[in-house]
This record gives C-alpha cells, structure tokens and sequence, in this order.
C-alpha cells in the first residue's frame, strides 16, 4: 500500500456546500460508553479477584505490563467486540482502554498481543522446559470459586430456591487443538463444554473433549457449587433443571443422596409411548374436534429394565398437533406439583438458558484456536468473565429499563459503543459525547445506578 502523508480530504460537494474532512481532532474513540462496564466492576469487584486468581512468577523489577492490567484488557476487549489478539495491536494505544485496564501512566501503551499471548499460554510450571517464557499461571479452582461467589453476594437475603441449569454446547475446531475428537452429532471435530447457569448468572463454563458422554463431569461440577452454596444459603432448596442429555442414574443418585431436587428431561422409548396411549388418544379426540393443537399431562411410577436403580416420578405431556404425535417426558423428584405446572412453568423454562449459551458465543467463547486445553479453557474464562461484567451490568444498571433483558451484542452496540472525544490533562479525564446520542436516557440510568 502507497504510503501518503495527506491529512485533508476532498469530497463530493452537498449542493453549494463543500465537503471536506481532515485527520486532525483530539483522540477519539468509539467505545465510549465502556466508563459503565468499568462502574459495574468497580461495583462487584470482578476483575480484580479474577486477577487474584492468576500465579506471576516473572521478575518483579522487569515487568512492563502487570497481570491485572493484561486480564482488564483481555475481558474489556471481548465485552467490546475485539475478539483477536492481533486486535490489541492497535487498541493498546487507546487511552481509554487504558484507564479501563487501570494502566496509571497512560501515555505508555498497554501489552501487545505477543504479550497476551504468552499469557494465554503460560502454565506457571517452573519445570517447564520453556518456562522462560512461561511464568504466569491461573487457578481453575479459584476461578470456578469466584463465579459461586458472585452468585452468592448478589441476594441481599438467601433465596427461597434456585434452579441450576445444565448444559453442553458444541465449538467447532479448525486446527490440531489438543483433545480435538469427531463428534458424529454434530457432524464436526468440536470441543463439547459443559455450563451451568443460576438464572442468567453464570456458575461454570468447562471446556472437555467430545470423544465423551455429554453428562461427563456435571456431577463433579454439580456437587462443588452446591457445596459452596450450601455454606452461605444451608436452607435454600436447590434444584438441577436439564434436558435429557444429563437423565443418568449417577446424576439422580447424587441429587437423591444430598437433598437436592432435579428435573431432567427423559428420552422417550416403545415403553413410554405405550403408558402415555390413552392420554395422546384423548390428546387426539381433542385435536380433531377442534382443529387446534391440545395437550393431555399426566403422571406416574417409571423404573427402566436396568440402568436405574429404583422407581422415579415421571410427567409426561401427550400432545397431538395436526397429523403429529408430540409426545415429551421429565424425571422429577419434586412432590406436589401439578405435572401441567410442573412441565411448562417449571421445565420448559430452561430453554431460557440456551439464549446465554449463545451469549457466550457473541463474546467469542468459540475462539479456542490454541494448541493446549488450559490455553483454551483460559479463553473460555475470559468469555465467561466478560459475561458476567455484561449480566451484571444488565441486572444493576439496566433493571427497569427497556434493556433490563437485551441482549450482550444489542447492549455493547447502543450502550458501550459511543463515540467519544478523550482529553487527558494531569487532573482530569474528559470524555465529551455527542449531544445527538439518542439513548441517553438510558444511560444516565445505569450510570445512577451504578454509583458506588
């Protein structure tokens, strides 16, 4: 490409006026609305803690760039949009990614993305034969810990009941990741991770292999958040909700033996069908009388020939459309609940959960093109810590506003990205909007909100 050094351009007049534009305002930039993302944080006191979790064993008189500062600005680029590393090439000389990131001299730029990468693949191993280049580590535990604990400190009073929500996803890989298996499902090599949200809060994004049943380590991840609620909320009923990907005898048991109840979606065979007969046969009386689709719910006893161990409540819902049997089935071990109540209120509402799910992926969950599992679970955590800024965000500062429920990408597009003039002096940072900004709105409420 020609290099020039031209700084004023010529365009086409607008009428009897010229139009001309030239290189020479203050900083700018388009990503104004971030100072909430960064009152969120300073609110729920998210970053810092995730930093915490985070081992540096580099020489502390030759770092340019601290580990806090490159995990701010890991997690502030997702939740803007920047999902590459090359990305930060050019945004580590944005001022107010700076601030955001909490860079104290901001005419220094911010890490580069060879940084950053070495950060993503470090493994903190002093052994390590390429440790040199290696020394910064993380830990899985306190980082699962930390999302239990946003959960935990976000009630001001212990709830009633919540309902955890399991689930698995696919993320396609296009390179030689480690653990990269076929999965004939999906039709694709793929990672399969496992998330576990309570509410929109999310409490475990795990990445696995998929050469593996889709309920592989869910009872692992199930018993460490319950624990930890357990400690804090020993009163509160906890309940498992999940499609019939996760209806194993090992979940149940465990649900079972540690008074947690479930609700897990149950595949249907030639047994099942046969019980539901009459309910779909009076399902169908009412459909052709009608013409509408009806639905029949009922209950009863279910054991299988032998993959469990003893009898369990199951809902069934015998519904006829048109020409079409749809019949459906859950394994619940709640009491008292009328199944029709039990199956649309209460079941169905875990659909709501595969909407995160693709939140994750709007903040670049499935960007795991690194060559190690912990490297790729580390991008995993950044995507869910980005997450949790923007939900937390959603819940404290939109909460009775027409975005209390919009989307990840609907909020970083009208909330976050806003042009803006940056002015630095030695005692002020100015940002200066544009008076035509049409949702303000809205946020001069999340900015009111979010106060400290």
């Amino acid at each position: 490409m020609t290099e020039c050094n031209q700084e004023s351009f010529e365009f086409a007049a607008h009428f009897s006026r010229r139009v001309e534009a030239e290189f020479s305002s203050d900083r700018l930039t388009t990503d104004g609305g971030s100072l909430l993302l960064r009152q969120v944080d300073r609110k729920i006191g998210l970053l810092r803690r995730f930093s915490e979790c985070f081992i540096d064993r580099r020489d502390p008189t030759r770092i340019a760039h601290r580990v806090a500062e490159m995990v701010a600005q890991r997690v502030y680029g997702l939740a803007l949009g920047y999902e590459d590393l090359n990305d930060h090439e050019q945004l580590r000389n944005d001022p107010l990614l700076g601030v955001l990131a909490g860079k104290r001299d901001l005419d220094q730029p911010l890490a580069g993305k060879s940084t950053l990468n070495r950060l993503e693949l470090s493994n903190g191993d002093a052994t390590d034969a390429v440790s040199r280049y290696r020394k910064i580590g993380y830990s899985s535990e306190q980082i699962d810990r930390l999302l239990t604990d946003l959960l935990l400190e976000s009630h001001a009073t212990p709830p009633a009941r919540i309902v955890l929500d399991l689930d698995s996803t696919d993320i396609p890989l296009h390179g030689h990741q480690e653990a990269r298996f076929f999965h004939g499902y999906y039709d694709s090599y793929c990672y399969l991770p496992l998330y576990i949200f309570c509410g929109d809060q999310l409490l475990c994004a795990r990445l696995r292999p998929s050469d593996q049943d889709g309920a592989a380590g869910a009872v692992a991840e199930v018993q460490r958040i319950v624990e930890q609620v357990r400690q804090r909320w020993p009163r509160t009923q906890i309940v498992v909700r999940a499609d019939s990907g996760f209806c194993r005898q090992e979940m149940m048991n465990w649900c079972e033996g540690n008074k947690v109840d479930y609700i897990l979606g149950l595949a249907q065979n030639a047994r099942l069908r046969r019980i539901l007969g009459l309910p779909m046969h009076q399902a169908r009386q009412q459909c052709e009388a009608t013409g509408k689709p009806a639905r029949v719910f009922t209950e009863f006893e279910y054991r299988t020939r032998k993959s469990w161990s003893r009898s369990r409540r199951v809902v069934a819902k015998a519904e006829y459309i048109p020409g079409k049997e749809n019949p459906r089935f859950v394994v619940t071990s709640l009491v008292g609940d009328e199944p029709q109540a039990l199956y649309e209120k209460l079941y169905c509402a875990r659909g709501e959960m595969e909407n995160r799910i693709k939140e994750q992926l709007r903040l670049f969950a499935d960007r795991l093109s690194t060559e190690t599992m912990r490297a790729n679970q580390l991008r995993l955590y950044f995507s869910a810590m980005a997450y949790t800024l923007l939900e937390a965000l959603r819940r404290l500062g939109l909460r009775g506003t027409e975005w209390a429920q919009a989307q990840v990408d609907t909020l970083r597009l009208r909330l976050l990205k806003i042009a803006a003039q940056v002015r630095i002096s030695a005692r002020r940072i100015w940002l200066r909007y544009s008076g035509a900004y049409p949702w303000k709105a809205v946020f001069t409420h999340a900015w009111a909100q979010l106060r400290c």
